[in-house]
């Protein structure tokens, strides 16, 4: 299936989010879609799986001229959208979202639930995964959740499948079983518009490449053809120096901020370690480690034994979120749209609500102090917004995370936990973060990063603690913090076994 999109206008009001963008995609192609966030990936693809209409532009399918008015449309033409932002019914068996909408019936008009599970179970089979179709959907683990949207687009057999990070909750094991899907699937005709921040993943499974940029065509060509560095530049309109980050230097004092002593909890066990006052702390694991739920104890979201000590003073187990916080502590949690935001509150309310839950004194809340919050971090994060008053979820993923670092920085925390802070973040965005911590280290913030991504780790701790199985397997200062090192003591090969050469 040839699919061409030609003059593509999007306008939002008076912002143009596309600018006369063609694209095309031929049968059994892979097409990595890149660009900053907020470059126009996802509203190009939107218009092609028609969640909403050019302003102007046309499509064609094999040469003839369609109208993709609405997604049913777009299924009908064998296009599938996976979104970034999993678009699942929580309350509904993992079967029931999987046919939401197309669902069998039998010749009596009644569901045909044993004929929809099983073509469920042949799915999963096909894509070598476990996950019973009887399931609730919020029972299901992240990774299971996104392996579910990807199992329905294989479940119709569409000609063209569109996936925006689609491995953001997947372990490593997964991105390749994934990977050897889409191989197939690419054998078999279909064709892939794979929109990713990751650079190996888009070098490894992507032929061609297509660069937006601020909502124009940029550039395209095949990846054998040009190196990460020179596709970033092409990306961001600039060159970003790696090398940037080694002038921050150690700057980890003598103070101890944070104490963790036998911490348990579910999903990990004995945790000890000293966070001090200027110290970037990695923490890492491979799935299943323990690390999500650790990230989740330190702010009270997870019950624990043992013993937290912020500045020598202890947190019992039980305390609200809300004490944490008043202790000092902020947390940029993964998952941003599951945890991070409020769909329905406007971007000044989503980062003015740590202040207003921690550091307010009034009675009224002042409208001109909301407003001056947001501006200066605005300012420092270089916030890109049309209206502030608008819902967050009118941002992109990029400026939506750094909403939620300015109401952080709002409460002025001494504790500042990323977990996986750069989930679905352009490169350039990421480079920013990046520096962000390593100044927030230098005004004296202890600073703790969960992270499964080595280039990450590297550019930001000073040390990293690696967990396997729920326990501290190494605690890596950053002489010895290698990539080898980290999936080392990540897979328990010290307890298995010795890891070859």
């Amino acid at each position: 299936m040839l699919v061409e999109m030609k003059g593509i206008v999007k306008e939002f009001g008076p912002m143009r989010a596309l600018d006369d963008v063609d694209f095309s995609i031929d049968t059994g192609e892979i097409i990595g879609l890149v660009g900053e966030n907020g470059a126009g990936k996802s509203t190009l693809m939107n218009i092609l799986a028609g969640t909403f209409p050019p302003t102007k532009g046309e499509i064609y399918i094999n040469g003839e001229k369609v109208n993709i008015s609405n997604i049913k449309i777009a299924n009908q033409y064998g296009i599938r959208f996976i979104h970034q932002e999993l678009n699942l019914c929580n309350d509904l068996r993992v079967y029931e979202n999987m046919f939401l909408s197309e669902e069998i019936s039998t010749r009596f008009g009644f569901l045909d639930k044993k004929a929809m599970i099983k073509r469920c179970r042949e799915v999963f089979k096909r894509m070598n995964v476990d996950i019973d179709p009887n399931a609730i959907v919020m029972d299901l683990q992240a990774a299971d959740k996104q392996l579910v949207e990807i199992a329905k687009a294989l479940l119709f057999e569409s000609e063209l499948i569109i996936m925006d990070e689609p491995t953001t909750a997947l372990s490593t094991n997964e991105v390749e079983n994934l990977f050897n899907i889409i191989r197939q699937l690419e054998k078999e005709d279909v064709s892939f518009i794979y929109i990713s921040h990751k650079m190996p993943e888009l070098f490894e499974i992507c032929e061609k490449y297509f660069v937006l940029r601020d909502g124009k065509f940029v550039a395209k060509g095949y990846f054998k053809d040009i190196n990460e560095d020179k596709l970033t530049e092409m990306m961001i309109g600039r060159y970003l120096l790696e090398d940037s980050f080694s002038e921050y230097g150690n700057q980890t004092k003598e103070q101890v901020i944070l104490s963790l002593k036998n911490l348990s909890g579910r999903g990990f066990n004995n945790i000890n370690f000293d966070l001090h006052r200027g110290e970037v702390l990695a923490i890492t694991g491979l799935q299943g480690s323990g690390k999500e739920q650790l990230a989740d104890a330190l702010f009270g979201i997870e019950q624990f034994s043992g013993s937290i000590e912020v500045n020598g003073k202890e947190i019992k187990s039980g305390a609200s979120v809300r004490n944490f916080m008043k202790r000092g502590i902020g947390l940029v949690p993964r998952m941003r749209k599951e945890r991070g935001i409020h769909n329905d509150l406007s971007i000044y309310d989503n980062l003015n609500m740590g202040y207003l839950n921690t550091k307010f004194k009034k009675k009224l809340i002042s409208s001109k102090d909301i407003e001056e919050r947001y501006n200066r971090q605005k300012k420092a994060l270089d916030i890109r917004a049309a209206n502030p008053k608008g819902v967050i979820t009118s941002m992109s993923g990029g400026n939506q995370q750094k909403v939620i670092l300015g109401r952080w920085l709002e409460t002025d925390s001494d504790i500042l936990i990323f977990d996986n802070p750069t989930q679905g973040i352009d490169v350039g965005t990421k480079f920013e973060i990046y520096h962000l911590i390593l100044r927030l280290a230098q005004e004296g913030k202890g600073i703790i990063v969960f992270s499964a991504e080595f280039p990450e780790i590297y550019k930001v701790a000073d040390s990293c603690m690696v967990l396997y199985k729920g326990e501290i397997n190494a605690i890596l200062d950053r002489d010895n913090l290698t990539e080898k090192n980290i999936m080392y003591y990540s897979t328990g090969a010290n307890t298995e076994g010795a890891i070859n050469d």
